[in-house]
């Protein structure tokens, strides 16, 4: 057999800067993932865990842990305590989580947005499970500091088919969303300092700015622009006109 990759790596040159990705079906029948990194290339299942491995027979770690926790909740009568995840434990929750991770920047690469929708939701959820059982809890903090990277990339995949739909109204809902939860993480764990240099909040107000900007404007929105500029420039005769129309507009609605 033989191991080297080297011919495959020359059919794919590595461009610095950018993020090479291809789908295929492998030869066990499943739709394959690939990046292409500087040393090599990365291979994951674009389905279940990308490993495709079944960690204690679970699809995941994440299920293996909560399936652990119901039964411990069973043994004590329905209690949650005394219930833990060990540093070894959060390591290798940890590890999974990149696993996704990475599978989602590819997938977005991919416009892929149901599939990074679907894995930024599970990790937030591993996430949140980490962060209310890890022991000692200084542990979370590994994964919670990823989480406002989380948060911009589960907003821009909800958001995109929303725009493919021209859905502007609920599109801005959406990004305002996904800013205040970044904006909330920050201050809960006393970072207001980060407000004003968050990437991910300046790349989610840059484009809520820019769906703002493509947004149909409404003949009432029209009118009403029209007006504020001619108050502004004291054409009071034209804003007397345009409030005319305003009024006519809101009468024919009603």
């Amino acid at each position: 057999m033989d191991l080297d990759i080297a011919e495959i790596l020359k059919q794919w040159d590595y461009e610095p800067g950018s993020v090479a990705v291809r789908k295929f079906v492998g030869k066990d029948g499943q739709e394959k993932i690939q990046l292409r990194v500087d040393l090599g290339l990365l291979q994951m299942n674009a389905q279940g865990r990308p490993d495709g491995k079944k960690p204690m027979g679970y699809p995941s770690l994440l299920e293996f842990f909560g399936a652990r926790l119901a039964r411990h909740r069973a043994g004590q009568g329905g209690s949650k305590a005394d219930f833990r995840l060990t540093p070894e434990d959060c390591t290798k929750l940890q590890l999974e989580a990149l696993q996704y991770h990475h599978r989602s920047i590819c997938q977005m690469q991919l416009n892929d947005h149901v599939g990074v929708q679907r894995d930024t939701e599970r990790n937030l959820a591993l996430f949140d499970f980490v962060k209310r059982y890890a022991d000692p809890p200084e542990m979370a903090w590994v994964l919670q500091q990823f989480r406002p990277q989380l948060l911009m990339m589960h907003t821009r995949a909800v958001t995109a088919p929303l725009l493919r739909a021209r859905n502007f109204t609920a599109a801005i809902a959406r990004i305002e969303g996904g800013l205040e939860m970044i904006r909330e993480f920050y201050l809960e764990h006393d970072r207001a300092d980060l407000l004003e240099e968050s990437h991910e909040l300046l790349s989610l107000q840059d484009w809520l700015e820019e769906v703002r900007r493509q947004r149909p404007v409404s003949k009432k929105e029209r009118l009403e622009r029209q007006l504020a500029e001619a108050l502004e420039a004291e054409a009071y005769e034209k804003a007397a006109q345009l409030r005319d129309k305003l009024k006519k507009l809101e009468e024919k609605k009603a």
